[in-house]
């Protein structure tokens, strides 16, 4: 069965928020200089800025991570659930450096993004959105597969300007 294809993201952002809320952590794929991928578990909170979607990742800069970003900020976020519904995120990930962009993620985090998933970043970093060991990830989706395990049903988003 062909997937859905749509460049709106209100198309499948009831559906996205909907698997992200029941799934809550996702694996981040990166690819090391020689291309090869790493993948780990964490938990992204997302937000709807101008009609699309804007994730952001609370993360320790580990050697790893930031060589990876460094060598390439193509990346992608995976959600799966026992139920075999899925969530594929590619997408465009960098650091956010500013002071703003820190405590606006941290306050997501707080309030939910979409609510229900996000947690009180105070358990890792004592020093709140100031804490020299807290760092944020911008993610910018370029693509987003959504696929229902009932049927395989697949819908795609993709925005025309990718």
């Amino acid at each position: 069965m062909p997937a859905t294809r749509t460049d709106t993201f209100t198309d499948i952002q009831d559906t996205f928020f909907r698997y992200v809320r029941d799934i809550k952590y996702a694996t981040m794929i990166t690819v090391d200089r020689r291309n090869r991928p790493r993948a780990r578990v964490l938990l992204p909170v997302w937000e709807i800025v101008d009609g699309r979607p804007l994730g952001w990742l609370a993360a320790y800069r580990t050697p790893v991570k930031a060589a990876h970003l460094a060598h390439s900020p193509h990346t992608t976020y995976s959600y799966w659930d026992h139920r075999q519904n899925t969530v594929h995120v590619d997408a465009l990930s960098t650091w956010a450096e500013s002071d703003d962009d820190r405590q606006h993620a941290w306050d997501l985090y707080l309030k939910g993004g979409p609510p229900g998933v996000g947690y009180d970043p105070i358990h890792y970093w004592r020093g709140g959105p100031g804490d020299p060991g807290f760092h944020v990830i911008r993610i910018r989706p370029r693509r987003i597969q959504l696929v229902r395990g009932s049927d395989l049903r697949s819908t795609i988003w993709q925005p025309v300007d990718h």
